[in-house]
Order: structure tokens, then sequence, then C-alpha cells
């Protein structure tokens, strides 16, 4: 049996798994030999919590409470993996285990650490400074960048939110850009 409760696309889904085994015990006499079978009864109940959401991973401001419990679920799936769930953001630090809702939507925004522009930086930096900032090495740095970007989805299942798509397009563009600008004529 499953008990769903869905409001926007996010869901909260209890899976319920209900069995019963069932023998019996009966004596009987043949040819003077008595023999007992031994009948058993065994009752099971299991229920599975699982959470999904939709394909925009966003939950509404005011649910705090699926929020705490989605970030938990990560947080514990990070520090199960020995994970720290402090991360370095610039000169500071934030800590997963207390970041609000606010608090994460400004780190996804256009201007937030975790935003389209300041990840495409980082990576383009990242992968200039890999290959020595020689842009006739942009053959690998691309490949790299793609089979960094294959390995994300299929860990994820095939499947990546929006913003990891945007990411990638405007690292692709700054590459064009860095090899367009360092390679034309003075």
């Amino acid at each position: 049996m499953v008990t769903n409760i869905s409001q926007n696309s996010s869901a909260l889904s209890v899976y319920r798994t209900n069995s019963a085994d069932v023998s019996r015990t009966s004596t009987s006499v043949n040819s003077g030999r008595q023999t007992t079978t031994t009948d058993t009864v065994s009752l099971r109940n299991e229920s599975t919590l699982a959470v999904t959401y939709s394909g925009n991973m966003q939950i509404p401001s005011n649910d705090e409470a699926r929020f705490s419990m989605l970030r938990n679920l990560v947080i514990n799936l990070l520090q199960e993996q020995g994970i720290n769930t402090k991360i370095a953001i610039g000169d500071s630090q934030i800590d997963l285990s207390t970041v609000t809702p606010a608090q994460a939507q400004e780190l996804l925004s256009e201007d937030g650490y975790f935003g389209v522009e300041k990840t495409s930086d980082r990576i383009f930096q990242f992968a200039v400074g890999i290959a020595g900032g020689d842009p006739a090495r942009i053959d690998a740095i691309k490949a790299g960048i793609d089979k960094g970007f294959a390995e994300a989805k299929k860990a994820f299942g095939d499947w990546l939110p929006d913003i990891s798509y945007a990411t990638y397009d405007a690292v692709m563009q700054k590459l064009d850009k860095w090899v367009a600008d360092t390679t034309a004529p003075a």
C-alpha cells in the first residue's frame, strides 16, 4: 500500500508491506505411529519512507518541515560517506546542517556562490590552470569537462537540475571566448 501526500510536485510517500505466513499443527496415527505437524503463524508489517521532489528541486519557502527533512537526509548521506558538511565559500564557511531555505536560495541565486556565474568562473579558472593557460589544449579541456559532467549525470541517475546544464553551457562559452581572445591576431 502506498500513502502519498503531495503538494506542488513535491511528495512524501510511505510504502507499507504487510505479509503473513500461516502453517498448522495436526496429529495423525498411521499404522500405529503417531505423526505430529506444527503450524506457525507469522505476521510482518514494514514501512519505508521515500521523499521525491519536482525536477526544479525547489521546496516552497513556507515548508520548513519538508526542507529540514530533506536537508537532514542529505547531511546524513554525506556524513555516512565521511564527507564534511562544512564548505568553504570564498573567505567564509557554510555548514550545510544549519542552512535555511533563504540561505540556500541566496547561494544558488544569480549572484550566489553556487550560482551559474560564479561556479562557471571557478570551473573555467581551474580548467585553464590545469591546461597551463595553453589554448591549444582546448579539446582536452572540453573532453575533461564533458567526462566530468557525464559522470555527474550518471551518479544522479541520468538527471541533473537545470542549474547544472546552465553552468555547463556557461563554462563552454567562457572557454570558447578565451580561445578566441587568446588566438586572435593582435
